[in-house]
């Protein structure tokens, strides 16, 4: 039996506009905010002149939405048909793909819960409720980093006794630093912008069906 070449490799996904189809954070900051205050922090994060962790305690800070609320409006959201096909075939080679996300693990959570899709690994940031607030906590910043609220690229695979390939699939500024870090990145929206300008090599897609096929003739 033909071995299957995606038995060698790590599978890493931003979650939103990438297993979504639009980004939930974004959503759910303007369309619960109490003012307009959030669109100055967006556009000073945009250029770079503040990190996504100052971003998103600026914007939070504007958001009011009981938890009841919030429930409503994610149980609404759909993810792109293609990825539980895309974890169905790795799940053939005993891989278990990994979300790495800027967001918060409550959303995320609620949104696969509720497209039947659980147990996957997640590295994200984290909220708490109090009230109508919703307050950020972020776990996985690395101290030596001012950009990401989650350094993704502290959870890919290092070392060089770990010989998998690293296979990155994202669309924004946060994913900038990891997909410099893994060997094949899929990259649509800034992040595809980014490394056009850079001259780095990606694949580019709209949506998760053409991952899924790639992968798919990867496998054999």
């Amino acid at each position: 039996m033909r071995k299957s070449n995606l038995a060698g490799c790590a599978v890493f996904f931003d979650f939103d506009n990438t297993i979504t189809h639009f980004d939930v954070l974004d959503s759910v900051v303007e369309n619960f905010s109490v003012d307009k205050k959030w669109m100055d922090y967006e556009e000073a994060w945009k250029k770079r002149k503040i990190g996504s962790k100052d971003c998103l305690f600026g914007q939070l800070k504007s958001v009011r939405v009981n938890k009841k609320r919030l429930d409503g409006y994610l149980h609404k959201i759909k993810v792109d048909p293609y990825f539980r096909k895309i974890i169905a075939l790795l799940a053939k080679d005993g891989i278990s793909p990994v979300i790495l996300s800027d967001s918060f693990s409550y959303f995320i959570k609620s949104i696969l819960k509720h497209n039947g899709i659980e147990g996957i690994k997640i590295y994200s940031n984290r909220i708490k409720f109090s009230g109508d607030r919703l307050l950020p906590v972020f776990p996985h910043q690395h101290p030596s980093c001012t950009t990401c609220g989650n350094c993704k690229s502290n959870h890919l695979p290092a070392g060089k006794l770990d010989k998998r390939v690293i296979i990155y699939v994202g669309d924004g500024l946060s994913d900038l630093c990891p997909s410099k870090n893994s060997d094949i990145v899929f990259a649509k929206g800034s992040l595809k912008k980014y490394l056009l300008k850079e001259g780095k090599p990606f694949i580019s897609f709209g949506n998760l069906k053409s991952v899924y096929n790639f992968m798919r003739r990867m496998a054999g």
